[in-house]
């Protein structure tokens, strides 16, 4: 498969009420494009992905209090640190956009693969003119 010949369907993904964890698994394979016949490892072959409702994404057991995201500023001494719960009151689109991010390749390619999701929080999003496709669980 060449990357000229791809065809991109726009998928809509209600994330309220599922774990974290499953609902980035179905978002990195619609990224990557896995769900499809053509899928080539090299070629970027995937789908746009909208997310909606990311702030009601629920973590299982108590994740909401001990995850820890960590990130560096660059300075000595720059190392800081958030909680999911901080995250969720702060960012909540973070929550997924972080996990769904950790699970494509790392390099230029993952890069293209992570431009074509959008994560929203509210269910309001501007896509609507694309006509993202709900998808079927």
């Amino acid at each position: 498969m060449r990357k000229e010949d791809v065809q991109r369907n726009w998928i809509l993904i209600d994330a309220a009420g599922k774990p974290v964890g499953r609902v980035s698994t179905q978002i990195a394979t619609l990224l990557r494009g896995k769900h499809k016949p053509s899928y080539t490892p090299h070629v970027d072959g995937g789908d746009y992905v909208v997310v909606i409702n990311a702030e009601q994404a629920v973590f299982t057991g108590q994740k909401e209090q001990q995850k820890v995201y960590l990130r560096y500023t660059g300075y000595p001494g720059g190392q800081r640190a958030t909680t999911a719960q901080e995250m969720r009151a702060k960012h909540p689109e973070r929550i997924i956009e972080k996990a769904v991010k950790g699970m494509l390749p790392k390099n230029r390619l993952g890069r293209a693969m992570y431009r074509k999701l959008f994560v929203y929080s509210g269910d309001a999003h501007p896509h609507a003119a694309q006509k993202p496709q709900p998808l079927n669980d």
